[in-house]
């Protein structure tokens, strides 16, 4: 099977790589493993692997990599189990975090993950070296850490359409702008221009849910004789889980005789994911003359849906009751009169019953429609798509001679439509739907850049490579109002609320697109001083049409101590510019606080309402990075150790919830601001507290022949530990331990990758540290989570060289998540804390077959 790398060459594919203003570095991944046992002879030797991410000059060896970077090979990718993205990296990598995130809005819909014990939106994500747009979900139920972020969507991107993934460990915001705090992620499309393959996949929980069905294929196709186009595709589904139990209300409710209580009520789990397909095209065309065209992007779309709260039919407050299930709220629908409130306080079902049923005919109370009480399913259409052009190559006469080009364009759209059923707008009594569109989030964004390179002569060990480059970028966030009977006003809102209860659509007024453009410029250099010293620096340069102006800069070295010893370091500012949908969001949701469900409204920082509260516009995010590691190479054994500290000023996060007082709707309707009546509690994003990450990660790599095959061990170790240095009463105290304790300080993979001829075995063990255990984002409901340990496996057999099958299972033992008290699954009907690290669904086990061609 035939890779094209830039058609031409190693020197050209040097160059042309370097025109992409992004980094070429080789390094030996800890976590590759031996593909196939036609590999094994290849094995023998050191194996190296080039990364398009760190540095702008040529590709150095594994000893030479003056960055922390990890390597994640496709074979290893598939041998995770899972089909999302997010838990094979998370699982490969320890200093990547991501939670399970149930019932929590739009959370669940697109999970965020972190790095080195930062926010989502702290990483940046690459595809192809290009820039990803991001997510238009932003995270306003994130577990703490992840409260208020906008990250890039990564879920979509299939494993089978990847040559491997590279992972930079280093802040890197001097070379690639915003985001790029905590590190970068780059995700390499295959490039082969013939064969591919064809997997399928059938796997389920050991508790017996969660049954899904994957099928995904690849194929290389020539693009005349010198160029490629490589086709990936995935299409999956999914099946909800559950860990949950009865809650204690609603096994009271039945008891009382009431049958119409479901045998559980509130569900936490996995959502179920309905039509998940996804298509990434990768494409490239050599023009002749050193010059080449590239093409790639990807169509994504799934439905996700999953639960919501219970709402207890004698208490839940704006439907049922208002005033705590003393009576039930009865509304007038003619104007009639005798619609008394129902009391209910000591009586069961049959008496409730005939009490209600002895209403007039103009008297309705919800307790009619839903006797057994509701629980909304929320749940939205995921949409991504994008697409990248470029053409790069060598300017051959003139001034320019001898310099490297890369222009290029890139579109990325993220739109999430949100739906919300079995639940009402209680409001319009009878005359409620159901089911109901709540309105769409939809993240646009535009980029251009062109990056030149060139290697100049200045009498040290090596050329100094000198790269430049500007960018152009348009990013806009748009809401799109929600049908009218999901943000309605009906005529029972005196009593009873509006809007689609649990998830309230977009109104008219919060609907609309708002814009932000910013131009960038930088300029950087590296030198090999000498045959020992390696040194670079780079500074950036950009500019918001919205908050002015930010300069930042890298400086990094390696000093090669022996053949097989070097120390590397690097000092590092950088930013993040909040985004233009942080900026202008707006959103209901519906929290647990002193025990009682709440709607609390999400208003943008500016809004008058906030700013009542303290709120303020929100401002760039900074940092100050210092690292400093050690490596060894030699002979069948690599080793890295990186020591880092990550200071990060302005974070933003979402504040505290500050209940809205009679006073308050008074000065704010003096003001003339509209809507305040039905709004009791309200939160806003916030830059109102600094950070301190300190950490440690460990990487080793040992390759051998054992048991009459070839061997890889791999062992990556990560500890990371936050303080918050600063804050105040709008972060609050609950805010802080969730940055400080949410995340485990300890996490560890210890790998064994066996081959043989044609047998496979992969085995991983996977340390998860003690963590704070938080439900329900509740300040009143916090545990300790202990220590983990979990086992992954996964045995292939290759019938002969086109079909190979695999049976693998992840979390061989079904090792539990921590359990909650009872008294805090009584609450809500949780079995675990869903701040568990290693998720809370157990065992999952799958057959695979592929056929490759």
């Amino acid at each position: 099977m035939k890779e094209h790398n830039h058609y031409h060459p190693v020197a050209r594919a040097v160059k042309c790589a370097l025109a992409t203003g992004l980094a070429l570095s080789l390094y030996a991944s800890p976590s590759i493993a031996q593909e196939n046992a036609d590999n094994a002879a290849a094995a023998e030797q050191k194996i190296e692997k080039i990364a398009v991410v760190g540095t702008r000059s040529a590709p150095r060896s594994i000893a030479d990599s003056p960055v922390p970077v990890d390597i994640i090979g496709a074979d290893e990718l598939m041998k995770s189990g899972s089909s999302d993205m997010l838990n094979m990296l998370t699982t490969t990598v320890p200093s990547l975090n991501v939670h399970a995130n149930p019932i929590s809005d739009a959370a669940t819909l697109i999970r965020p993950v972190n790095l080195r014990g930062l926010s989502s939106d702290s990483t940046l994500i690459l595809l192809n070296g290009k820039r990803r747009h991001k997510a238009s979900v932003i995270t306003f139920l994130g577990g703490g850490i992840n409260d208020g972020a906008q990250g890039a969507d990564i879920s979509v991107i299939p494993g089978i359409a990847l040559r491997q993934v590279e992972i930079l460990r280093d802040g890197a915001a001097a070379q690639y702008g915003s985001d790029a705090i905590a590190g970068v992620i780059n995700f390499v499309l295959k490039n082969n221009d013939e064969g591919g393959s064809i997997e399928v996949k059938r796997g389920e929980f050991y508790a017996g849910d969660g049954t899904s069905t994957e099928i995904a294929a690849n194929i290389g196709m020539p693009l005349t004789d010198d160029g490629f186009v490589n086709v990936s595709m995935q299409y999956k589904n999914a099946d909800a889980t559950s860990r949950s139990v009865q809650r204690a209300d609603a096994a009271a409710i039945a008891a009382a005789g009431n049958p119409f209580i479901a045998p559980i009520t509130q569900i936490w789990g996995a959502p179920k994911i309905k039509d998940d397909i996804t298509i990434f095209i990768n494409s490239g065309l050599d023009l002749g003359n050193d010059r080449e065209a590239y093409l790639f992007g990807n169509y994504s779309e799934r439905d996700v849906s999953g639960g919501f709260y219970y709402r207890n039919p004698h208490t839940r407050g704006g439907v049922f009751s208002n005033d705590g299930g003393e009576t039930l709220e009865v509304v007038d629908t003619t104007g009639a009169g005798g619609c008394a409130n129902v009391p209910i306080t000591g009586l069961n079902h049959s008496q409730i019953t005939s009490a209600v049923g002895a209403l007039p005919a103009n008297c309705f109370t919800f307790f009619s429609m839903f006797p057994g009480g509701f629980t909304p399913n929320f749940g939205g259409n995921i949409t991504d798509t994008s697409v990248t052009a470029g053409t790069k190559g060598e300017f051959k006469s003139g001034l320019m001679e001898g310099i490297t080009y890369d222009f290029s364009g890139s579109v990325g759209r993220n739109e999430s439509a949100f739906n919300i059923i079995n639940t009402v707008n209680a409001s319009l009594g009878p005359n409620t739907p159901t089911e109901f569109e709540a309105g769409k989030y939809i993240q646009l964004e535009k980029t251009f850049t062109a990056d030149f390179v060139k290697f100049v002569p200045a009498g040290l060990y090596e050329d100094v490579t000198v790269a430049a480059g500007l960018q152009w970028t348009e990013e806009s966030f748009e809401i799109v109002a929600g049908e009218v009977a999901s943000w309605e006003i009906g005529p029972y809102v005196s009593q009873l609320t509006n809007g689609s209860n649990g998830f309230p659509g977009f109104q008219p007024d919060d609907a609309g697109v708002n814009i932000r453009r910013n131009r960038a410029a930088y300029i950087d250099a590296e030198a090999e001083v000498t045959e020992q010293l390696l040194m670079a620096a780079a500074l950036r340069f950009e500019d918001y049409d919205s908050f002015g102006s930010t300069t930042n800069y890298k400086l990094t070295a390696q000093y090669r101590l022996t053949d097989d010893w070097a120390i590397r370091g690097s000092h590092s500012t950088g930013f993040r510019a909040p985004t233009v949908g942080q900026a202008n969001v707006r959103n209901v949701r519906t929290a647990l606080i002193g025990g009682e469900l709440v709607d609390i409204a999400l208003l943008p920082a500016t809004n008058p309402v906030s700013l009542l509260k303290g709120g303020k516009e929100l401002t760039p995010e900074e940092s100050n990075s210092f690292a400093l590691g050690l490596v060894y190479s030699g002979g069948n054994f690599f080793f890295t150790a990186d020591m880092f500290r990550i200071a990060v000023d302005d974070r933003i996060g979402q504040s505290a919830e500050f209940e809205v007082t009679a006073e308050d709707r008074a000065v704010l309707r003096a003001a003339g601001v509209r809507g305040v009546e039905s709004l009791s509690q309200v939160t806003f994003l916030t830059n109102d507290f600094d950070t301190v990450t300190t950490g440690l990660d460990l990487v080793a790599n040992y390759t051998t022949s054992l048991f009459d095959g070839r061997s890889t061990f791999s062992l990556a170790y990560n500890w990371t530990d936050t303080e918050v240095k600063r804050f105040t009463d709008v972060t609050g105290e609950f805010k802080v331990s969730r940055l400080e304790k949410d995340l485990p300080n300890h996490r560890a993979t210890l790998t064994w990758n066996q081959q043989w001829q044609d047998l496979g075995m992969f085995l991983r063990s996977n340390y998860y540290g003690s963590y704070q255990g938080v439900h329900a984002d509740d300040p009143d409901l916090i545990g300790t989570g202990k220590a983990k340990i979990t086992f992954d496996i996964e045995l292939n057999y290759a019938i002969n060289d086109s079909f190979s099958v695999a049976l693998g299972a992840q979390n061989l033992f079904d090792t539990k998540a921590e359990r909650l008290p009872q008294w805090m699954s009584d609450i809500l009907g949780a079995k675990y804390f869903e701040t568990s690290p290693m998720g809370i669904n157990g065992c999952y086990y799958y057959l695979k077959g592929v056929y490759r061609f």
